[in-house]
């Protein structure tokens, strides 16, 4: 039975499902994305996502007409598999059509992009026996793309990696819950100080990147929290 976190973009609210492994996710429709699908290779017992990206797939599903196989989509970063800053972690992407037939699958990366309702599709230069969409969101705090800025306040997805990373590395706030308050904000201000930035509380690139750079792929920790 997985745990799913939720973030609604509309209400802002954090909400919480536990569903079975082949059990539809959340807001799902039809059927077409089941929890074992969702969770790819993860062996995570809590896994999340956003109301905005299921609700992308859901159409997306629709447009597309038939099954989307999917071999990849979420991971936590200390599950590693992915870049520093993935929209994996965050379960907001899909690396699909792996057992497709060629010509299905650039017919599935033409789709995608003719959609324009995903925020990238990645082009066949980079993902040639895949196709890779994602629904993420925010400004990202690095020119070079990424994650948002996250301050006090702040809730979502990114929150949850940013509480999940911590965690790994020993800066323990307790539950990810995806909201960026006073305990997160007291960690933040601790692994700044640990590692000679501003202890400001503001986690901007540079201390993405940091955090990032040492949590991903370093395997699930004693701190680690489900």
């Amino acid at each position: 039975m997985a745990r799913i976190i939720v973030y609604n973009n509309a209400t802002r609210a954090l909400e919480v499902y536990y569903r079975g492994e082949q059990e539809r996710m959340p807001y799902n429709l039809n059927n077409t994305l089941s929890v074992d699908e969702f969770r790819g290779s993860s062996k995570a017992n809590t896994l999340w996502t956003d109301r905005t990206t299921m609700e992308t797939w859901n159409q997306f599903r629709s447009y597309y007409g038939k099954s989307i196989p999917v071999g990849f989509a979420f991971k936590r970063p200390w599950e590693g598999g992915h870049g520093k800053q993935s929209q994996h972690y965050a379960g907001t992407s899909f690396d699909t059509g792996q057992a497709l037939p060629s010509t299905e699958r650039e017919n599935l990366r033409v789709k995608a992009n003719q959609f324009g309702k995903w925020s990238y599709v990645e082009p066949r230069s980079i993902s040639p026996t895949w196709v890779h969409f994602d629904k993420r969101f925010g400004q990202p705090a690095c020119s070079t793309g990424g994650y948002p800025s996250l301050s006090v306040g702040s809730r979502g997805n990114y929150v949850l990696i940013l509480q999940d990373a911590l965690n790994a590395l020993g800066f323990v706030s307790g539950r990810p819950d995806g909201v960026f308050g006073n305990k997160t904000l007291a960690q933040v201000q601790a692994f700044q100080r640990a590692r000679g930035i501003t202890a400001d509380g503001v986690v901007n690139c540079d201390t993405w990147t940091k955090i990032m750079n040492e949590a991903v792929g370093i395997g699930r920790t004693a701190t680690v929290i489900d």
